[in-house]
C-alpha cells in the first residue's frame, strides 16, 4: 500500500514538472515571438489569433497596451489619428529607453480587420488604449482617460507608469518647424523696423497696443495654450455628424476654443459700444446731435452682450453637467 502511494505521489510531481517546463517553454517561445515582432515593428498589428494567443491566454508574464482604432477614412475618426501618432511615439520611445525589457509590449487593433475583438471585448468607441496585465483581468484604471489625461505621449507614458511601474522617457524626432516659422517672422519684423527707421511713431500708439492685449487675452481665455499642451482635435465626427463642442468639463476641441475666442470678442465689442455711447471711458459731453446716433449704439452694445453672454453661458452649461443658470438660451 506504501508503495503505491509513493508511486501516485512521484507519478502526480512528474507530471506537474513536465506541465510547468511544457508552460515556461511556451513563455519563451511567446516572449520570443513578440520579441522579434518588435524589433521590425515597435507596434505590433493584432488580429482575432494572435489577440488570443499572445494578449489573453496564459501563460503570460508580461504586460500589453493595445490600442483599438478606426483607421480607415470612412469611419472619418479624425482623433484616431492624432492618438496614433503619439500612440507611435511612446512605442518607439520604449524601444530605445535604457527601461526596454521583455515585460511590455504595444499593439494596435484596427477596427476593420478585428471588428471580433471590439465584440469580445464590448467597445463600441474608438479609439481606445487598454492595459492587460500579466495577471489577473483588466481593471476600470487599465482603460485609459483621454479627457482627464489627454492624448498627448507625455499623458500616455505617465498612465503607462502608473499602470505597469515602468518609466519611459519620451524621444521626439527633432521639428524644426517652428524654430524656422519663429525665425522668419522676427527677420521680417527686423526688416520692417529698420525700413521704417525714420518713423518709428506708430510704436506709441496707445490703441495698437490695446488691440493686441485684447486679442492676446482671447487667446488665452479661449484655450489656446490648453490646445497647445494637450493637442486635442479640430473638431469630433460621429454617425450623427461633426461635434464642435465637447461634452466634458475636462477637454475641448480646437474649433471650440476659436467659437469661444468670437463669443468673447462679441461681448468686448458690445461693452465698448455702450461705454463709447455713454461718452466714452473720460466722460465727454454728449452733444445733441449725436443722441439718436449714441441711443442706437448703445442699445447695438446691449443687444450684443445679452445675446453672445447668454451663448458663452450655454457653452459652459452644456460642458458642465448639473449648472441650473441660464440666460436667453438653454
Amino acid at each position: 500500500m506504501k508503495y503505491k502511494t509513493l508511486l501516485c505521489i512521484t507519478v502526480i510531481l512528474t507530471y506537474y514538472n513536465i506541465d510547468a517546463q511544457n508552460r515556461a517553454k511556451g513563455l519563451d517561445e511567446k516572449v520570443q515571438q513578440l520579441t522579434d515582432m518588435t524589433a521590425k515593428h515597435s507596434i505590433i498589428p493584432l488580429n482575432l489569433n494572435k489577440f488570443k494567443d499572445f494578449v489573453k491566454s496564459p501563460p503570460r508574464d508580461y504586460s500589453f497596451i493595445v490600442m483599438f482604432t478606426a483607421m480607415a477614412p470612412s469611419r472619418r475618426c479624425t482623433i484616431c489619428q492624432h492618438v496614433y501618432d503619439e500612440y507611435v511615439v511612446v512605442a518607439n520611445s520604449f524601444r530605445v529607453s535604457p527601461s526596454y525589457s521583455d515585460k511590455l509590449f504595444f499593439g494596435m487593433v484596427d477596427f476593420d480587420e478585428g471588428s471580433d475583438i471590439f465584440q469580445m471585448l464590448r467597445l463600441n468607441t474608438a479609439p481606445v488604449i487598454m492595459h492587460f496585465p500579466a495577471k489577473g483581468k483588466p481593471k476600470p484604471a487599465d482603460s485609459m482617460d483621454f479627457e482627464r489625461a489627454g492624448i498627448h505621449a507625455e499623458a500616455i507614458i505617465k498612465w503607462i507608469q502608473d499602470r505597469t511601474d515602468i518609466q519611459i522617457r519620451v524621444f521626439r524626432p527633432p521639428n524644426y518647424s517652428g524654430a524656422v516659422a519663429f525665425a522668419m517672422l522676427f527677420i521680417l519684423l527686423a526688416g520692417f523696423l529698420y525700413l521704417r527707421r525714420n518713423n518709428l511713431e506708430f510704436l506709441y500708439n496707445k490703441q495698437m497696443w490695446a488691440i493686441i492685449a485684447v486679442f492676446f487675452c482671447f487667446a488665452m481665455v479661449s484655450g489656446q495654450m490648453w490646445n497647445q499642451i494637450r493637442g486635442p482635435p479640430f473638431f469630433h465626427r460621429t454617425k450623427n455628424g461633426p461635434v464642435y463642442i465637447n461634452g466634458g468639463s475636462h477637454g475641448q476641441f480646437v474649433l471650440e476654443s476659436y467659437i469661444v475666442a468670437i463669443l468673447n470678442g462679441a461681448v468686448v465689442v458690445g461693452m465698448i459700444l455702450m461705454i463709447e455711447a455713454a461718452g466714452g471711458v473720460k466722460g465727454t459731453v454728449v452733444a445733441a446731435l449725436e443722441g439718436k446716433r449714441r441711443r442706437f449704439q448703445s442699445v447695438v452694445g446691449l443687444v450684443l452682450v445679452c445675446v453672445f453672454f447668454s451663448l458663452l453661458l450655454s457653452v459652459f452649461r452644456a460642458k458642465t453637467q448639473g449648472y441650473p443658470y441660464s440666460f436667453l438660451f438653454k
